[in-house]
C-alpha cells in the first residue's frame, strides 16, 4: 500500500496544527516583552496552523471515503485510536489562539470551540471504554496496556484546555467541568505511564518523542490557573512540574535525535510551546520578573523546534518516508509477569 500515500495519513498528524497553535500562543504571550512584532508572528504562525487544519481535515474526509479500511485499523490499533482526539484539540486550540487574537466576538470562535470541547468530550469517553473494555473485551479480559503511553494525555488530559477560550467566550460552567475531568484522569494517566513503564517497559522507540506530552498537562493546568485567577504558589507549582518533566524528557534527546523522523516528533512541539506560554505568563508578574529571559529562550527554542520538524516534515514528504505503512512495533499487552 505504499503508492497510496493517503490511506497511511493518521489522525496523528493534527499534532502539527496542535504545535504551530501552541507557538502562536506564545508569541501573543510575549508582546510585553517583545514589542510590536510579536503579534504579527502569533498572527502568520496562526495562520500557518489554520491552514494546515484545514488541509488535514479535507484530506482526512478524502481518506475516509477511499480507504475506510485504513480508518477502521485507526479506531482498533492500541495506540493510533488515542489520536483522534489530536483533531478536537486542534479545534480548541485554534478557538483559543482566535479568542486571543480577536477577541471574545472572534467570527466562529465561538462554534468552533463547542464542536471542539463537545467532540473531545465524547472521545474520552470512548478511549477509556475501549482501555477498560481491553483488546477482546468479555468475561476475565484484561485492560489493554498496550494502549497506556504519553499519547494517553491526548484524549484524556486534554479537556483541561477548554477553559483557555471557554471562560473568555463565557462558557464558563461547561469548560470548568470540562477542565475537572481533565484533572481527574491526570494523576490515573500519569501513573498508568509509570506504572506501564515498570512493568511491561518502555513504549516502542518512535513514541520516545511523546516523552514530552508529560510537559502539556501542568502547562496547560497552570495557564488556566492563571486565568481563573489562581494565586501563588499553585502556577509556581505547576510550573516547576513542567519545568521538571521538560528536563526529564530531555534526558532522551540523544535517543531521539538518533530515530529516523516521523510524526511521533511533533509530540515535542506543543508541550514546548505550553511550557513557553506558561513561563511567559509567570515572567508578566512582580515575582516573575526574573523569568524574563529564561521565558524568553524557551519561546526560541519553541520556535526553532516547531520550524525544523516543519522543515523535517517538508523533506519526509517529498522522499516519500512519512505516509508509508508503519513497520511492527512491540506493543504488549499485558504486563511482564502478570497472570493470565
Amino acid at each position: 500500500m505504499n503508492h497510496k500515500p493517503l490511506a497511511h495519513l493518521f489522525p496523528g498528524w493534527f499534532a502539527i496544527v496542535m504545535g504551530w497553535s501552541g507557538l502562536a500562543l506564545a508569541w501573543h504571550r510575549a508582546t510585553p516583552l517583545m514589542g510590536d512584532a510579536a503579534p504579527g508572528i502569533a498572527l502568520a504562525a496562526g495562520g500557518v496552523a489554520a491552514l494546515i487544519f484545514v488541509l488535514l481535515a479535507a484530506a482526512m474526509l478524502l481518506r475516509g471515503q477511499r480507504h475506510a479500511e485504513a480508518l477502521r485499523e485507526d479506531l482498533v490499533h492500541p495506540v493510533r485510536h488515542t489520536f483522534f482526539a489530536a483533531i478536537p484539540i486542534s479545534g480548541l486550540l485554534l478557538a483559543t489562539l482566535a479568542v486571543a487574537l480577536f477577541g471574545p466576538e472572534a467570527p466562529g470562535a465561538r462554534a468552533l470551540w463547542w464542536i471542539a470541547s463537545l467532540a473531545q468530550f465524547g472521545i474520552t469517553l470512548w478511549v477509556l471504554s475501549k482501555w477498560i473494555a481491553g483488546p477482546a473485551g468479555g468475561p476475565g479480559h484484561k485492560p489493554n496496556w498496550g494502549a497506556v503511553t504519553p499519547v494517553l494525555f491526548i484524549p484524556i488530559v486534554g479537556n483541561v484546555l477548554a477553559p483557555l477560550a471557554g471562560v473568555p467566550l463565557g462558557h464558563t460552567a461547561w469548560a470548568s467541568a470540562q477542565f475537572g475531568l481533565g484533572l481527574l484522569f491526570w494523576p490515573v494517566v500519569l501513573v498508568l505511564n509509570f506504572v506501564r513503564i515498570a512493568q511491561a517497559g518502555m513504549p516502542p522507540e518512535r513514541l520516545l518523542p511523546a516523552l514530552f506530552i508529560f510537559v502539556a498537562p501542568p502547562a496547560v493546568v497552570g495557564v488556566a490557573a492563571l486565568q481563573y485567577g489562581a494565586a501563588a504558589p499553585l502556577p509556581w507549582m505547576l510550573w516547576g512540574m513542567a519545568l521538571f518533566q521538560a528536563l526529564w524528557a530531555g534526558t532522551q534527546l540523544r535517543r531521539i535525535a538518533a530515530l529516523p523522523f516521523g510524526i511521533p516528533h511533533w509530540g515535542m512541539s506543543f508541550p514546548l510551546a505550553a511550557l513557553a506560554v506558561l513561563t511567559l505568563r509567570l515572567a508578566a508578574t512582580p515575582e516573575g520578573a526574573w523569568l524574563r529571559v529564561p521565558a524568553l529562550a524557551l519561546l526560541a527554542l519553541a520556535s526553532l523546534v516547531i520550524v525544523a520538524l516543519s522543515v523535517a516534515t517538508l523533506r519526509g514528504l517529498r522522499a516519500g518516508t512519512l505516509l508509508v505503512a508503519e513497520g511492527p512495533a512491540a506493543i504488549p499487552i499485558q504486563p511482564q509477569g502478570s497472570a493470565a
